[in-house]
């Protein structure tokens, strides 16, 4: 696995990958410990451009997407593919691979919800 490189956000203390895929745009919007040692939670909006796929990846903790708008499919490692539209929900398991790829003609977009290691690199590429 290659990790993406991590950039603290000094004002909001976020870590961040320092350069974003064209079309993809992540806006950190809050980060919080948990009462779980070690572990946080960060919340993300991701837009995606039409056509254009994250490629895969995963992150080191849970996931909860919420679909904000436009139509996005999420390829799960060892699972079929699934369609969210706005206001549906997907739970990905920690350390799972994935891919999501808005197949809209329009903006998509999410509210990515992490539970995650604290400190850890946020998304990490698969090969």
């Amino acid at each position: 696995m290659i990790a993406a490189v991590p950039q603290r956000d000094a004002a909001a203390g976020i870590a961040t990958p320092r350069a974003q895929q064209p079309g993809i745009t992540r806006t950190d919007l809050q980060r919080h410990d948990l009462s779980i040692p070690g572990r946080e939670v960060i919340q993300t909006r991701v837009d995606l451009a039409p056509e254009v796929v994250a490629p895969r990846h995963s992150h080191p903790g849970e996931e909860i997407v919420y679909a904000l708008e436009g139509t996005l499919e999420y390829r799960l490692e060892g699972r079929p593919p699934v369609m969210l539209t706005a206001g549906e929900v997907l739970f990905i398991p920690d350390g799972t691979v994935q891919a999501v790829k808005n197949v809209g003609s329009g903006n998509a977009a999410e509210l990515a919800t992490y539970i995650v290691e604290k400190e850890a690199t946020l998304v990490v590429l698969a090969e």
